[in-house]
């Protein structure tokens, strides 16, 4: 039982249960998922499901807001202790030479989804008229630009590593490319999708938070619970009150975590040895944010297929096409023309090879589509069905391997084990 659940945890696949039981709830019952996402936990003036006062005025704490605003703080903060780390001594951010190239892959590999996806909307229309508890809304299907952005660090490791094996140049090349879009994702998300009217001054709270978290740094507290209870609460409410997204919030806090002097490396076995108060952080939410994420593809991947749209191949297309070709293009741009070269034996079959496994979006697709087409609209169905079906990048990946006779290369077991999403 116990192999069972490790298994689980480790391949991720609560959260892929956790979505097909979504999908297929919402398809069989909709009325009674519909009550289960919007379940009442309680109500306050502080903390609320930002959609459900849109639509209806009542401030309710819902299960979904705990799911995606409070309960994916901690999915994020693993993120980004993921990013931070990359920058420490031995980390792939760490030499900026090393890194460029994957680097201006990465802004490729989110600009080229978003230009095709916006080119898309342009020619299917534009806009959308719906009707949203009792009114006419016109939604705008260009929010919707950063969903084929994203890039799942977990499912595109292992499907890469299906293709190139553990010991192949291109499985760092993509986690580097990968932990960037993370990056770069989340500064999206802050800057344009906010929950509210964005109230700057609130913004002082996480700089406290930063400002206590640094404090107990030089106490030499190293338990981190410390540190989530005090500077990472505040730092929360400040994102919530501020209009910012609250699954954010932890973030200014990672940084003031005491940690180790190098980086092992993401999906790192040796990683585990550690016992830094940034890995113990780790150590202990990993599996705990596997529940999560289960939850979380239960209460948003619940779409019924009748909402498939434009959105949904403007998604797809974003992801399965622009994402590969863009990463393709600016990496080449990078080696060729600005001469910063690819890592020893990789070339432009495998980078093209690794796009197309970048191009499975699924979980932060899913999380950037609830927030840019809030309010259970059409076409945020129709914009998750484009997140969901980002799956199919994984069959073109071994597809494009094969066809580009991609060789594996079998390497060093304890560089590559997923620990973590």
């Amino acid at each position: 039982m116990k192999n069972t659940i490790n298994f689980l945890l480790e391949n991720s696949l609560f959260l892929i249960f956790g979505a097909v039981g979504g999908l297929v709830w919402a398809n069989m019952d909709y009325e009674s998922y519909q009550h289960l996402v919007h379940l009442e936990l309680f109500r306050n003036d502080l903390f609320y499901d930002h959609a459900v006062a849109k639509q209806t005025g009542e401030h309710i704490f819902t299960l979904h807001y705990f799911v995606n605003d409070l309960c994916m703080a901690f999915f994020f903060a693993i993120a980004g202790k993921e990013v931070w780390e990359a920058t420490f001594p031995g980390g792939p951010l760490s030499n900026a030479k090393k890194a460029a190239t994957p680097l201006i892959a990465t802004i490729g590999g989110m600009a080229g989804p978003a230009l095709l996806y916006v080119a898309g909307v342009s020619m299917v229309g534009g806009t959308v008229t719906e009707m949203v508890a009792g009114k006419d809304v016109v939604i705008n299907m260009a929010d919707g630009w950063a969903i084929p952005c994203a890039t799942d660090i977990a499912f595109s490791y292992m499907v890469a590593r299906l293709v190139f094996g553990a010991g192949h140049p291109a499985i760092p090349f993509l986690l580097l490319l990968a932990i960037a879009d993370d990056a770069l994702g989340l500064i999206i998300l802050a800057v344009f999708y906010p929950q509210g009217e964005v109230q700057p001054l609130w913004m002082l709270l996480p700089v406290a938070g930063m400002m206590v978290g640094f404090g107990l740094q030089k106490m030499k507290i190293h338990n981190f619970w410390p540190y989530l209870l005090g500077p990472g609460l505040i730092s929360w409410v400040g994102f919530t009150q501020a209009g910012l997204h609250p699954a954010l919030g932890l973030l200014p806090i990672i940084v003031t975590l005491p940690h180790a002097a190098s980086d092992e490396g993401i999906f790192n076995w040796r990683e585990l040895n550690k016992h830094d108060t940034l890995n113990e952080f780790e150590h202990w939410w990993k599996n705990p944010v596997e529940i999560i994420l289960g939850l979380f593809g239960l209460l948003n991947a619940g779409v019924v297929f009748s909402a498939m749209g434009d959105v949904t191949w403007l998604v797809l297309v974003g992801l399965l096409v622009g994402k590969p070709l863009g990463i393709w293009l600016c990496a080449m741009f990078a080696a060729k023309t600005l001469k910063f070269g690819l890592p020893e034996g990789m070339d432009g079959k495998d980078v093209l090879v690794l796009g197309f496994a970048a191009g499975i979006g699924f979980t932060v697709a899913l999380f950037v589509a609830t927030v840019a087409f809030p309010g259970g609209t059409v076409v945020q169905g129709a914009a998750k069905m484009g997140a969901l079906f980002s799956f199919g990048a994984a069959i073109l990946t071994i597809v494009a391997g094969k066809v580009m006779g991609i060789k594996k290369v079998e390497g060093d077991p304890d560089a590559g084990h997923g620990h973590g999403h």
